[in-house]
């Protein structure tokens, strides 16, 4: 196919981000006429670049599955305003998420062994012990809860220390300063003091199981692999922030999701057996993480038009989930459908690492909270419940409930 740059659309104005009023999961709604006009167009970045905007579920997936595009932060343009001036900085040692092969591969090879199937399965018992842990401390407090802080905050933030090795007393600092992270309005200021904490209790941390193995992921590497110190601590810190605040939020909002689908939720309730499928819908209903961007290396022919080199693509992953033309009737959460192929987790070589285990939490923790509270409700009217609009992690800030 001859690309017919000649044929470029209008270009877009800014990045829509505004979600319907009254709908929480669903994503903004210009997304969808921009989608079925065409799913790649031109799209003006905050910063002056003229770059693009992926909206179609086959057009996006093509972008993260090829190499020609690039993750790399100091060639990227942030599609929203706020935080950063001027370039980005490189990814510092340890994080993967701002990096291309063959660093990101070597990373990835050393990390793959850690996070397969079979481990993450064996890792089941655990999740499980400590999700009982959690439920029985909100049985015993009563309601109301706020379930982010007394169930989706815990039971992620428990685990990934434990895969760590990281001591499960000082998790509420890990989740306060992966949370500055995440969170759009925080200044660089407070991000680059977020991430040196992060660092500086890592570092401690690696050094000190240098001394002494441990058998845990850490202890692994500090003595299996040829990973520098900082790097090490750097690797910890990604994988803090990548699987603590993440899987907190699909936890809370998950759930809410749920209550305010009482059919979908008493399905999964009375069938446990539908978790697999639950969770996989759920990941595509809500992409929590829902926008990415790449950079072209080369001139890249994508969808008809040319993309060329130093160009920026905006991937809207919550609409390339919600595309009908890869699911039907996409805007209905429906458990009981076989959402295979969603990008709730990405797709190609940086596809999250750690979906195996966030798996295994989301499978035990829903069933597990409603059959633990199976009248379980909302404290608070729908539209009470406080949504976290500054973060590039979709969720909630509180979720008021009763039972």
């Amino acid at each position: 196919m001859t690309p017919h740059s000649s044929l470029q659309p209008d270009v877009v104005a800014a990045l829509p981000v505004t979600r319907p009023s009254g709908c929480p999961f669903d994503p903004p709604a210009e997304l969808a006429r921009l989608r079925e006009e065409q799913p790649l167009r031109r799209m003006r970045y905050p910063d002056g670049h003229l770059g693009w905007l992926a909206t179609g579920h086959a057009a996006v997936r093509a972008i993260l599955a090829d190499p020609r595009f690039s993750s790399r932060y100091e060639l990227l343009h942030l599609p929203v305003a706020g935080g950063f001036e001027g370039p980005l900085p490189p990814a510092p040692p340890g994080d993967m998420s701002g990096i291309d092969a063959p660093g990101h591969t070597r990373y990835r090879r050393l990390l793959m062994g850690k996070f397969t199937v079979r481990r993450m399965r064996a890792l089941t018992e655990r999740v499980e012990q400590f999700t009982t842990a959690c439920l029985d401390a909100m049985e015993r407090q009563g309601p109301p809860a706020d379930l982010v802080t007394a169930f989706a905050q815990p039971v992620p933030a428990l685990v990934i220390c434990e895969l760590l090795g990281v001591p499960a007393d000082g998790r509420d600092v890990f989740q306060h300063h992966t949370t500055t992270l995440t969170d759009m309005s925080s200044s660089p200021e407070e991000r680059d003091a977020a991430y040196t904490a992060l660092q500086d209790t890592l570092h401690a941390l690696v050094l000190a199981k240098r001394a002494a193995p441990t058998d845990d992921l850490l202890g692994d590497l500090a003595h299996g692999s040829d990973l520098t110190d900082e790097e090490l601590a750097g690797v910890g810190t990604f994988l803090l922030s990548a699987g603590l605040d993440t899987t907190a939020n699909m936890l809370a909002l998950g759930t809410f999701a749920l209550l305010s689908n009482p059919e979908q939720l008493a399905a999964l309730r009375d069938d446990p057996g539908l978790a697999d499928r639950a969770v996989e819908e759920l990941m595509r209903y809500l992409t929590i993480t829902d926008t990415g961007v790449r950079a072209a290396l080369e001139d890249v022919e994508v969808d008809g038009h040319l993309v060329r080199a130093g160009e920026c693509v905006t991937l809207s992953l919550q609409a390339a989930n919600r595309d009908p033309a890869r699911f039907p009737d996409p805007d209905t959460l429906d458990i009981h459908r076989r959402a295979t192929g969603h990008l709730g987790f990405g797709h190609g070589p940086h596809q999250c690492l750690g979906q195996q285990l966030a798996r295994v939490e989301m499978r035990v923790a829903f069933p597990a909270l409603l059959a633990r509270f199976p009248h379980l409700r909302l404290a608070v009217a729908p539209e009470d419940v406080p949504l976290r609009t500054t973060s590039n992690i979709h969720g909630v800030h509180r979720l008021p409930v009763t039972w």
